[in-house]
C-alpha cells in the first residue's frame, strides 16, 4: 500500500543501524517524516542523508528522559507534530559461561536503555499525543522477554518488563485514543549477538555467535531466516491505521519461536 503513513510523522529510537534502520526505510518509503533518534552521530546523519529533507538525525541518549523530551520536541518543531513513536534503541549486555560468573555490572546500563528508555519514550510522546489527538506508540522487546532461557539474564528482565510495562501502558493511555503495542523479534540477525560476546577473544566469539545462530536456524519452525524488514513491516502495521482496534498486543516476530520449538529431526520423521 503506497504512501501508508503519508501525513504522519514517526520517531525511531536506536534509528542508526539495525532493525531501527529498517523501520526507517519502511516508514519513509510510506511517506513519513522520520526522525531518528541514536547516539550514533555518524551513523545516524549519514543514514538521514540518504532520505532527503523528510528525514532527519537527532543524537539522542535515551538514558536521558530530558533528552527524549527534546527528541519529541525537535519531531513537532521541525514536522509539526508526532503520530508515531518507536521506542527500538537497546543493548544486549555481556555474556557470562554461568549466570554464577555475571557480576551484574552492565545491570544498570541494561536497564537504563532497555527499560527505562522505553518508559521515558513512551512518556513523553504520550504528553504529545495526549494533547493532539492520539497516536501509536510501538515499542521493541524480544521473544527473550517472553521465552525463558539462559544466559544474559539483565537482558532478558528488562525484555519481559518492557512487555508487562507496554500493556500496562496501553490499559491507561486508551482513553488518549493512545495504542501501545509491543514487538517482540526472534532470531534475527544483527549486530546485538556479537556485542554481547565482545568479551571473548575474536575467535571464540566468531564460534559463539554462529554456533547460536546455528542454533536458532534449527530450532525456529519456519525454515527461512528472518530479516530486519520482517520486524519493520510489523513496525509499519501498528503505526498505520490499519491497526487503529489494536492496543496492549504482543507481536513476536520469530518464525514461530514461541509457538514452539521444532527440531529438524523431528520435522524429517514427521515428512
Amino acid at each position: 500500500m503506497a504512501n501508508e503513513l503519508a501525513g504522519k510523522v514517526a520517531i525511531v529510537t536506536g534509528g542508526a543501524a539495525g532493525l531501527g534502520a529498517a523501520v526507517v526505510e519502511r516508514f519513509a518509503a510510506e511517506g513519513a517524516r522520520v526522525v531518528i533518534a541514536d547516539r550514533d552521530a555518524g551513523e545516524g546523519a549519514k543514514l538521514a542523508a540518504r532520505y532527503g529533507p523528510d528525514v532527519i538525525f537527532a543524537e539522542t541518549d535515551v538514558t536521558d528522559p530530558a533528552q527524549l523530551a527534546r527528541l519529541v520536541g525537535t519531531a513537532v518543531e521541525r514536522f509539526g507534530g508526532l503520530h508515531i513513536m518507536v521506542n527500538n534503541a537497546g543493548i544486549s549486555g555481556a555474556m557470562h559461561a554461568s549466570f554464577l560468573d555475571d557480576d551484574l555490572a552492565d545491570f544498570q546500563q541494561v536497564m537504563a536503555v532497555n527499560l527505562l528508555g522505553v518508559m521515558a519514550g513512551t512518556r513523553e510522546a504520550a504528553r504529545h499525543m495526549a494533547a493532539s489527538g492520539g497516536g501509536s506508540i510501538v515499542n521493541v522487546s524480544s521473544i527473550g522477554g517472553i521465552q525463558a532461557g539462559a544466559g544474559v539474564m539483565s537482558y532478558r528482565a528488562s525484555k519481559a518488563a518492557v512487555l508487562h510495562f507496554s500493556k500496562s501502558a496501553a490499559t491507561e493511555l486508551a482513553e488518549k485514543d493512545i495504542r501501545v503495542n509491543c514487538i517482540a523479534p526472534g532470531n534475527i540477525p544483527t549486530s546485538l549477538l556479537a556485542k554481547s560476546a565482545a568479551a571473548m577473544n575474536p575467535e571464540d566469539a566468531e564460534r559463539f555467535v554462529n554456533a547460536v545462530r546455528q542454533h536458532m536456524r534449527n530450532s525456529k519452525p519456519l525454515d527461512r531466516d528472518g530479516t530486519a524488514r520482517d520486524v519493520a513491516e510489523a513496525a509499519l502495521y501498528f503505526g498505520s491505521d490499519r491497526s487503529a482496534y489494536v492496543t496492549g498486543t504482543i507481536l513476536p516476530v520469530d518464525g514461530g519461536t514461541v509457538a514452539g520449538i521444532r527440531s529438524r529431526v523431528t520435522a524429517a520423521a514427521d515428512s
